[in-house]
């Protein structure tokens, strides 16, 4: 059973449709206990980084994330979900991240506003598979170049940068997906992004 997090800042049916769809066996859940049993964890948010952070601690969960990605299940995060397992980001100063992966998490910056290009960036761009994309399980079978669908203002800057997985680029290049043993995440909506996401997803849920 795959376990889809529910803490009030994704947009879980979209992710649920798209992994019912691939035949996945799902459960959403804000609980603990369900995390804990779960095989894989996919871990969806839309939202600021702030509030996902707190209405992660009033559940209950950041104990039973860690818990999970240090068990070694496989684990997806989701746009917000990728932003949340870092250390930091200037969207909330001050404020703790999950510190589960080394970096900050950075607005995209205003040159790109100087070359005319809209931010939040929002639609749909390329990826470019890095070697660590190429060797990664979840883009197995994805080719370099796919158009995936975006929806974001802030951007993963990893301190270990062998961890990208792909780049794009919005007038700046940038991280948009990162792969690390057992832990997986996308800057981009896979549940948002037709065939390409949907085989994404489908790898995931074969690993």
């Amino acid at each position: 059973m795959i376990a889809v997090i529910d803490y009030g800042m994704g947009n879980q049916r979209s992710v649920e449709k798209a992994l019912e769809e691939i035949g996945a066996k799902i459960k959403v859940t804000s609980s603990a206990n369900v995390i804990r049993k779960a095989s894989k964890i996919v871990f969806p948010g839309v939202g600021s980084f702030y509030d996902g952070l707190k209405e992660l601690s009033k559940r209950g969960l950041i104990k039973p994330i860690k818990s999970a990605i240090r068990d070694k299940k496989p684990f997806l995060g989701l746009c917000l979900g990728l932003q949340l397992l870092f250390e930091e980001s200037q969207e909330a100063p001050n404020i703790k991240g999950l510190g589960i992966l080394k970096g900050k998490i950075k607005r995209i910056p205003p040159e790109v506003n100087r070359k005319r290009l809209k931010v939040p960036h929002i639609g749909w761009n390329q990826i470019h598979l890095t070697e660590r994309g190429k060797e990664s399980r979840l883009f197995k079978g994805i080719k370099d170049g796919s158009f995936v669908y975006f929806v974001h203002s802030y951007v993963a800057i990893p301190e270990d940068s062998s961890i990208i997985s792909t780049i794009t680029e919005y007038g700046i290049k940038f991280c948009s997906s990162i792969s690390k043993d057992n832990i997986y995440a996308t800057q981009f909506h896979p549940e948002k992004s037709q065939e390409v996401g949907l085989k994404i997803l489908k790898n995931f849920i074969e690993i």
